[in-house]
């Protein structure tokens, strides 16, 4: 008797489907596999960790010194310990893990973070008030009152000298004038004291637009006076170039109304900021 053929498969394009089917089983599958890996709680602490350590430098150990004086950051030995804190808090033993609601483990962890925080701000502000305090001091030592405006950042970030364009710069250019360079120098002696430290130069303009063809426009004329002050305090007061940051903001940080002569003139400035070791860099 004689045997049957196999009847030939239809090629009418069917076979994708089973491709597609297996494609989408093992996308389920490598879901699946994540979501029995996660750990909600570890995630969250991680990235809120590696944001703090860029944002604060909170994991970063050790103080300076100012010249031959006592470490800036004395009296902060409660932050040596903060890296093993933060790394173990809200983490529970095995025993305890047991039985606990996830939700209140959560708000404690996010507790513990909240203190951890406060702690770090505290500490922040008495180390600004401890820079602040010194840079007084040296203006006065220096005899610097008179041209230099002394502030500190509402956010403890940095302490800040401001001096006013005038005393530096002609109108319309960014050379430093002769007249000017001895008063500099002597603001470069205090920066000298800070150092490690971050500085940061930035130039400010007011907004009537600028005439000539040195500068397009504000922006370039405040970001070539803020490279000269850095140029000038790196050579002749030996600032480490690598910790000088200099930048230009033209007219669109003012603080004081630029429809009066007088509030242009002081919008007209040079900023120079001191960072604080624990803002970040």
């Amino acid at each position: 008797m004689a045997r049957k053929k196999r009847q030939e498969a239809s090629s009418g394009g069917g076979e994708w489907i089973t491709t597609f089917a297996d494609l989408m089983n093992l996308l389920l599958c490598f879901f699946v596999l994540l979501f029995a890996m996660s750990e909600i709680d570890a995630e969250k602490f991680q990235n809120i960790s590696i944001s703090m350590s860029n944002s604060f430098g909170v994991f970063e150990g050790g103080g300076r010194a100012l010249n031959e004086g006592p470490l800036i950051s004395s009296g902060m030995s409660q932050l040596n310990n903060l890296d093993q804190y933060t790394n173990t808090m809200g983490k529970q033993g095995p025993e305890s893990d047991q039985g606990k609601d996830p939700t209140s483990q959560n708000t404690k962890f996010e507790g513990e973070l909240s203190e951890a925080y406060e702690l770090l701000q505290e500490k922040m502000e008495e180390l600004s008030g401890e820079m602040f305090t010194t840079v007084e001091s040296l203006t006065n030592q220096y005899e610097l009152d008179d041209y230099v405006e002394l502030n500190i950042d509402p956010e403890f970030r940095y302490v800040q000298l401001s001096m006013k364009g005038s005393i530096l710069f002609e109108s319309g250019k960014a050379d430093i004038i002769a007249e000017a360079k001895p008063i500099l120098s002597r603001l470069g002696d205090i920066l000298a004291k800070f150092d490690g430290y971050t500085i940061e130069i930035i130039g400010h303009t007011d907004n009537v637009p600028m005439r000539g063809p040195a500068f397009k426009d504000n922006n370039w004329l405040s970001s070539a006076r803020a490279l000269n002050a850095a140029e000038y305090l790196i050579e002749n007061n030996k600032l480490d170039p690598k910790n000088v940051k200099y930048s230009g903001r033209g007219e669109y940080e003012p603080i004081a109304d630029n429809s009066t002569s007088e509030g242009r003139a002081k919008n007209r400035r040079i900023e120079i900021r001191i960072l604080n070791e624990y803002s970040g860099r």
